[in-house]
């Protein structure tokens, strides 16, 4: 090429800081579309190999990139998984939904600067993810679990593991599948092929570690009274109304059966529900059926204030226990800093705080010691775990799905519940207004399901499990601190690959000395 065409390419070619940012752009870009192909293994779509192509993609994004790059990359991926998989909030508030989507992605950018470049991102990737996942749990105002990438997997084989180490420990196996994929296709064959054994390994144990003990049988009955769906449509409504449907639906348990579960909220009343006609009415169905029957109940507490309870009446019709929502809804049970959020929008559809719980979930009925998890609580697995290590033997989710017009939220709350049946070793039983109602065993498989929208009652016999899982007996401890490992023997990895490095040749000229490596990332 000559001088002045040399010149010319020179001047025309953009320059490297602008290059730099076109890639990284791209690879944001590339991203975010393994993100949306993580989110389609979530319900309602759950095709559950997709959460491990995701994470692939995104293991193969990361390579060789700086920090900065990394975090972009993080967060490319935490805008097309999140952007799907909490699409729901968008029903009720679309500047709400984007900020919790961004910030749910900002706390995927920051893990994955935890992650490093080269080889020591194949062991440092399923930890910085797990460790994410944890914070999500956590915060703000007591975390946000939804969209998880662990549902996904409810009836996967990965599933199953969930009763040695939880919802993160089956996080962990997607990573490690995403891992071999990804390694595979680098052709990195070791890593690979130790990342498939972890896959492999924790499929296998899942049979074989200990799920808890059998118990005596007893028949339930989830009631459903049926009707609309959305929060535009389900807002207003009268309780009187939805309590006739459930007093309707009530007709058609048929004996025998020992338990009876009413949805949360379907009974709304000021000062205690034993004071009210509701309370007289629901002492009649439980005798009526010469049965327990455990209800949502909403009691108001003044002008300020409410209590979201699960109460229990005996067959003789008389209150005996009663539980109180620990792990209430932000925005939705409360207002957190109210006095600050009621000068950034309207705070009208939540006009009263919730009075939250300061006990496990636990209910002495006459069916049994009961474990309970009221709606939102069942996305938290420390709920089940409290429930059953305070000697619950059968979980009862009472919960009130309505406000949701898709199916998006109802079948996340399922496979949570799968999760936590699986976890506790438990067999399950969920009753919704308007679904979806489920009855689940204790190795999360559906026995039944409701149709959303309609009337039913599902009838099924359930055992009253005893004994103890790993996870029951654990926690996420020992899971949490195998991620912390990870990432630091990633690292570890990086250093010692980087020091081991030898040059390959020299080339020499002019002065100048250029050293190449044999080693890429």
């Amino acid at each position: 090429m000559t001088a002045p065409a040399l010149d010319q390419a020179t001047a025309e070619a953009p320059p490297p800081a602008a290059r730099r940012a076109r890639r990284s752009l791209t690879a944001a870009g590339l991203a975010a579309g393994a993100g949306v192909v993580a989110a389609c293994s979530l319900p309602p779509w759950g095709f559950w190999p997709l959460g491990m192509a995701g994470v692939a993609g995104l293991a193969l994004l990361l390579a060789g990139r700086p920090a900065r790059g990394r975090a972009l990359v993080g967060l490319g991926f935490g805008l097309g998984f999140f952007a799907v998989g909490l699409r729901w909030l968008a029903e009720f508030s679309a500047p709400g939904c984007v900020v919790v989507i961004v910030m749910e992605a900002g706390m995927l950018a920051a893990g994955m600067v935890l992650v490093p470049p080269g080889r020591g991102r194949w062991l440092a990737l399923p930890g910085a993810l797990l460790l994410v996942e944890a914070v999500r749990g956590a915060v703000p105002f007591g975390g946000l679990p939804m969209a998880g990438l662990a549902l996904g997997q409810a009836g996967s084989p990965l599933g199953g593991a969930a009763h040695v180490g939880g919802p993160l420990l089956v996080l962990a196996l997607v990573a490690a599948g995403g891992v071999a994929v990804a390694a595979a296709a680098s052709r990195r064959w070791g890593a690979a092929l130790v990342a498939g054994g972890v896959v492999a390994a924790g499929i296998a144990i899942g049979p074989v570690a200990p799920h808890g003990g059998g118990g005596p049988v007893i028949h339930v009955a989830a009631v459903q009274g049926g009707g609309r769906r959305g929060f535009t449509r389900v807002e207003g409504e009268d309780p009187a109304d939805v309590l006739a449907r459930h007093l309707a639906a009530t007709t058609g348990v048929r004996p025998p059966v020992d338990l009876v579960l009413w949805p949360e909220d379907v009974i709304d009343v000021e000062g205690s529900v034993t004071e009210n006609p509701e309370g007289r009415q629901l002492a009649a169905v439980a005798s009526a059926a010469g049965a327990t029957l455990v209800a949502g109940v909403v009691e108001g507490a003044g002008p300020e204030r409410f209590r979201n309870e699960a109460v229990v009446w005996s067959p003789d019709g008389t209150v005996v226990d009663r539980y109180d929502k620990a792990h209430r809804v932000p925005f939705g049970e409360y207002v957190p800093a109210r006095g600050l959020f009621e000068h950034l929008g309207d705070l009208s559809p939540v006009p009263r705080d919730a009075i939250a719980g300061r006990r496990p979930g636990l209910l002495h009925t006459p069916a049994g010691d009961l474990g309970v998890m009221v709606s939102y609580e069942v996305f938290f697995a420390h709920q089940a775990r409290g429930a059953v290590r305070a000697g619950g033997r059968l979980l009862l989710v009472p919960t009130n799905a309505s406000s949701y017009p898709t199916t998006q939220v109802p079948t996340q709350q399922v496979a949570s519940a799968r999760l936590r049946a699986i976890e506790t070793g438990r067999d399950l039983v969920q009753a919704a207004p308007t679904g979806y109602s489920a009855v689940i065993d204790h190795r999360g498989r559906v026995l039944a399901r409701s149709v959303l929208g309609r009337q039913a009652v599902l009838q099924r016999s359930v055992t009253l499990r005893s004994g103890r899982t790993l996870y029951v007996r654990f926690g996420d401890g020992p899971v949490l601190v195998l991620a912390v490992v990870a990432v630091a023997g990633g690292w570890a990895l990086e250093r010692s690959a980087r020091g081991a490095r030898r040059p390959e040749h020299v080339v020499e000229g002019d002065g100048h000395q250029l050293t190449l490596f044999e080693q890429g990332p």
